[in-house]
């Protein structure tokens, strides 16, 4: 046989190279996908809940294996672990400068706030109080709260976003009460202040001081936290109080697209975001006791939210970046109020 005849190609070999390169222009294996969620504090069983649900729904859907990685801590904390270098695809916060930070040091999109139904808060909360069973020193108001005797928990101003939200509260109904006189605002904020037993870190840490220590007669945080709270040790301990004045308290989301990209996970990480605004996230987000804001699922858990007036950042202090400034900068309301 010839030289040439031995390399020309015979019907077999032409059928198992087109197999072959067939076999290669095929669709990539599977990937074993891994996604970070920074998040706040009290986030951990909210989000144990809402990953698998998206978790399932995307393997359907993209034919990945994907494992979601959650990282938790005082909203300022996280931010501050970002920005030092924790590869989080998603921010998942309860305060919006905790995000804006970000925002400022190039990791979120400038516009993040507009990329997002309702300012890129898919659900949002208020600040009430859990006070023990019998509610044994007459808790029902903001008033009540700076009154000889009454012993208080919530996080440092300082390092939580729920605890800024717990002193805003504060501050925004004594300016309601007292018809925006500072002085006498200020003169119930120093009570309230001087109440306050344990300034934990972050509100799960407030959470153990209150449940787990036995400190305080009333914890404050997130209306959502004080019921799951209650469901949790039992509505035989515990009674919510959601005073008739408090503040809105939006959670807002954000992909941090550096980290995203780099990561290989833009899609993933906005779809794991827009999942949030779903009816069947929503519903979850409901039955951990947050406000939503689909009609449908608000409509449903309606009887479970008392009614209260909502005011926000904006109307009473002129915006995060005012309050920030004015309240909790070194030598702000917060340190002048605090010194005896």
């Amino acid at each position: 046989m010839s030289l040439s005849a031995f390399l020309r190609p015979t019907s077999l070999s032409l059928t198992l190279a087109l197999g072959l390169g067939a076999g290669l222009a095929t669709p990539a294996m599977a990937e074993d996908r891994e996604l970070l969620n920074s998040s706040y504090d009290i986030a951990r069983e909210l989000f144990g809940a809402v990953n698998p649900v998206f978790k399932e729904q995307w393997e359907a859907e993209h034919g990945d294996s994907l494992t979601i990685q959650q990282s938790h801590a005082g909203s300022s904390a996280q931010a501050r672990a970002i920005l030092q270098g924790l590869k989080a695809d998603v921010v998942t916060y309860n305060q919006v400068t905790d995000v804006q930070v970000l925002a400022d040091a190039g990791l979120v999109a400038e516009d993040w706030q507009s990329q997002l139904p309702n300012n890129a808060s898919p659900y949002y909360s208020t600040t009430a109080f859990l006070v023990r069973k019998g509610n044994p020193k007459g808790i029902d108001s903001w008033d009540d709260l700076a009154a000889e005797g009454v012993e208080l928990v919530f996080p440092n101003p300082k390092t939580s976003g729920n605890g800024r939200y717990t002193y805003l509260a504060a501050w925004g109904a004594a300016a309601r009460e007292f018809d925006g006189d500072q002085d006498k605002v200020r003169e119930f904020m120093r009570d309230f202040l001087a109440n306050v037993k344990v300034f934990d870190t972050g509100g799960r840490g407030a959470t153990t001081s209150f449940i787990e220590r036995g400190i305080g007669d009333v914890l404050i945080s997130f209306e959502s936290e004080v019921n799951n709270i209650r469901q949790e040790y039992g509505s035989d301990e515990y009674d919510v109080v959601v005073p008739p004045v408090s503040i809105l308290a939006e959670f807002p989301v954000a992909v941090v697209e550096e980290n995203a990209e780099r990561n290989g996970n833009l899609e993933l990480a906005q779809d794991y975001l827009n999942f949030l605004y779903t009816e069947d996230a929503q519903r979850l987000l409901a039955g951990f006791n947050y406000r939503v804001h689909d009609e449908v699922v608000a409509g449903e858990f309606a009887d479970s939210f008392p009614d209260t007036e909502l005011f926000k950042v904006e109307d009473v202090f002129g915006g995060w970046d005012s309050a920030m400034q004015t309240h909790f900068a070194s030598g702000g309301e917060l340190d002048q109020l605090q010194r005896r």
